[in-house]
């Protein structure tokens, strides 16, 4: 168990990473939820809202000697579209935001190194506006989010959205999946 440790990722909505991380050597657990808001264990319907401060995120446990923070960040960052303030594509909102809830003080410095490199090397025509913040809290999403794309594949919004970064995931890290 020493090796084991959290990673907390916000891109968007929680169905597109759970499923990618949870493809992921390494990767013990992935869990759909909320965090870096105010109200003590939200709803779906409450966090949708906007009005928790909340971020739909995917909680990962990993193992580090298989799988580092510096690849979970890789992969957060190939994922999602970091410039988009408060939003993913047509997912609007707080609750949708580009966020990296560090653990410790190493993975704060890791998540700001990797934000800085991208932002040097010019990745997005845009900005990013990626927030990296202390993990404050943490809520398990409502058991009907958890494997959603695994447990509901035909799901219109599955089809269009989750499925395609999914599988595009699945090509670019192929070599580091179980």
């Amino acid at each position: 168990m020493s090796n084991f440790s959290e990673a907390t990722f916000g891109a968007g909505c929680f169905w597109c990473i759970e499923s990618c991380y949870k493809e992921l050597k390494g990767v013990v657990e992935v869990k759909p939820g909320y965090s870096g808001g105010t109200k003590e264990n939200p709803s779906y319907e409450d966090v949708c809202s906007g009005e928790t401060g909340h971020a739909e995120v995917a909680r990962i446990l990993f193992d580090s000697s298989q799988v580092t923070y510096a690849k979970l960040l890789e992969v957060f960052w190939f994922v999602h579209d970091p410039t988009q303030l408060n939003r993913q594509g047509n997912d609007i909102g707080t609750h949708y935001r580009s966020v990296i809830f560090y653990h410790n003080d190493t993975q704060r410095q890791e998540a700001e190194h990797y934000k800085s490199e991208l932002t040097s090397k010019a990745i997005w025509r845009k900005d990013i506006v990626t927030e990296i913040s202390p993990m404050m809290n943490f809520f398990e999403a409502e058991e009907y989010h958890h494997d959603y794309l695994k447990r509901n594949p035909q799901n219109p919004y599955c089809q269009m959205v989750v499925r395609p970064k999914y599988e595009k995931f699945k090509s670019v890290f192929s070599d580091f999946l179980k």
